[in-house]
């Protein structure tokens, strides 16, 4: 008789091994599987149905050791959930396998750094869209593979005779799905790992294997928009809400990657859709309030954060970026407010070190400034606006040389940085090197024509070059666009010239 699951040898053996306490604490486990072929097996369904088998086992035993070992208990996860959740994050390695045609045995193992794995549990709890998603990817690998064992007792039944096309095309469909089940967990692990060349390849296979599968589009939609294909994303996220019209966060991936474009009216509508679809999509509400952001509209992009704060009251990002609202209105004292509690929820998240410390400076408090400018530097060295930040606040505070080393760092990250510009050459215009001023100045409104500041302080530049007729154009400029000290300044150019 030929029944899928009969085993051969059991579970031959598992080993539980400790990597060495100078390197990650690392665990190991590793078994061995038997399957019997059917009739209608080849090597490569045989290879399939055994992988997916002993992931199982696997993965079972991961999840007993982190459930009872680590800091994972903590999170109140049932052993199922932790089973489910660690299959997006660590895969099974195939260390030897052997076919004679009759019988296929694999020996794999699961590798893993336990600190590791409950970082990324916890924002897979955090995010409920994909620990949905990997719910629903283990619960269709049981149906096929409970489809697979149907049709193997099909076979048993009919005694060795020839099996009929309807179950070889059943057969043939269901190792398929099993197979696109397997190229989905590869690429959405490598995509979790980074490895977006390789998450795309393997999307690609399962879409393939499974034209229709919505959620396969959906994360080759997410890996493209990582690579900054936002073009390509779109026509993924179109392609899985053609498949599944309800897909709310396949709007709301393509509002971003609309978004990256500057489409933000279009990014607009795409959240819309997105809440509209699916009330208590705190992310959609975030990203909307982002592109409103974008656009000028604080007041409205603030209702939008406060939303998503009352649907995951623990978001850092949403505080952060409330803040910065905030601070778009001249809020400075509501914006370090919500930096604050940003950080509270979140001490690694720089960017609310980096707005606050913009906050604290318009406040005129700039040891505070500096202070969070460069813990922003210290925990993500490559963010540009912090170096400009720090920057103009060393200009400010008469330290010109560091406001340069600061500034010039900026532009190194980030050369289409306005404010850099801005920056350094407010330090040179105090040092009195004017030429390196006006050129500053110069390429800082070259990038940002509407940079009031910096028409104010080239204005100034030419004032103090004996240039009065340039210097009342940029500040007359400067005035218009809105700078109230430029304002001031023509009364008092009016007095002395």
């Amino acid at each position: 008789m030929r029944y899928f699951m009969k085993i051969i040898l059991a579970v031959i053996f598992s080993i539980f091994l400790f990597a060495g306490l100078s390197h990650a604490e690392k665990v190991t486990f590793v078994k061995e599987y038997t399957y019997q072929a059917s009739e209608l097996d080849s090597k490569a369904s045989c290879r399939t149905i055994s992988l997916e088998m002993v992931k199982r086992l696997l993965l079972e035993e991961l999840g007993t050791y982190l459930i009872s070992e680590t800091e994972v208990k903590d999170f109140k996860l049932t052993k199922e959930q932790v089973k489910t959740y660690s299959a997006g994050i660590v895969g099974a390695e195939i260390i030897e396998d052997k076919w004679d045609g009759k019988i296929f045995w694999l020996k794999a193992r699961v590798s893993a750094d336990p600190k590791e794995v409950a970082k990324s549990l916890k924002k897979i709890m955090d995010d409920k869209f994909k620990g949905k998603e990997l719910e629903e990817t283990r619960k269709k690998a049981e149906e096929l593979t409970k489809e697979v064992e149907r049709l193997n007792k099909e076979l048993a039944k009919a005694n060795n005779k020839q099996p009929s096309k309807k179950i070889q095309q059943e057969y043939k469909t269901a190792i398929k799905g099993l197979t696109a089940v397997e190229w989905h967990g590869i690429g959405y692990k490598a995509g979790i790992a980074g490895r977006h060349e390789e998450a795309i390849d393997a999307f690609t296979k399962a879409i393939e294997l499974r034209p229709g599968d919505a959620d396969a589009y959906y994360n080759r939609g997410i890996t493209y928009g990582e690579l900054g294909n936002y073009q390509q994303a779109i026509k993924d996220f179109t392609t899985a809400i053609e498949l599944n019209p309800n897909f709310s966060y396949a709007y709301n991936n393509r509002g971003n990657a609309y978004g990256k474009l500057g489409n933000y009216q279009q990014a607009i509508k795409e959240f819309t859709y997105a809440i509209e679809l699916k009330p208590d999509n705190s992310e959609a509400y975030y990203n909307r309030g982002l592109a409103y952001d974008k656009l000028g509209n604080n007041q409205q992009a603030i209702k939008d954060f406060n939303k998503a704060i009352e649907l995951k009251p623990d978001d850092a990002e949403a505080y952060a970026a409330r803040g910065l609202a905030y601070f778009f209105l001249g809020n400075y004292q509501l914006a370090i407010k919500d930096y604050t509690k940003a950080i509270e929820l979140n001490s690694e998240l720089a960017m609310a070190y980096g707005g606050r410390g913009l906050a604290y400076f318009f406040l005129g408090n700039y040891q505070q400034a500096i202070k969070d400018y460069t813990k922003a530097i210290e925990l993500k060295p490559e963010l540009a606006m912090a170096y400009g930040g720090r920057g103009l606040t060393y200009s400010f505070l008469g330290n010109y040389q560091l406001a340069i080393k600061d500034s010039a760092k900026a532009i190194e990250l980030k050369p289409d940085m306005a404010e850099a510009y801005y920056s350094r050459g407010h330090a040179y215009f105090f040092l009195g090197n004017y030429q390196l001023a006006i050129k500053d100045f110069n390429k800082a409104i070259e990038l940002k024509p509407d940079y009031a500041q910096a028409y104010a302080m080239r204005g100034s530049v030419y004032a103090e070059l004996g240039n009065h007729q340039q210097a009342i154009k940029d500040i007359k400029t400067a005035a218009r666009l809105g700078d109230k000290l430029a304002q001031d300044g023509l009364l008092k150019m009016g007095e002395t010239w």
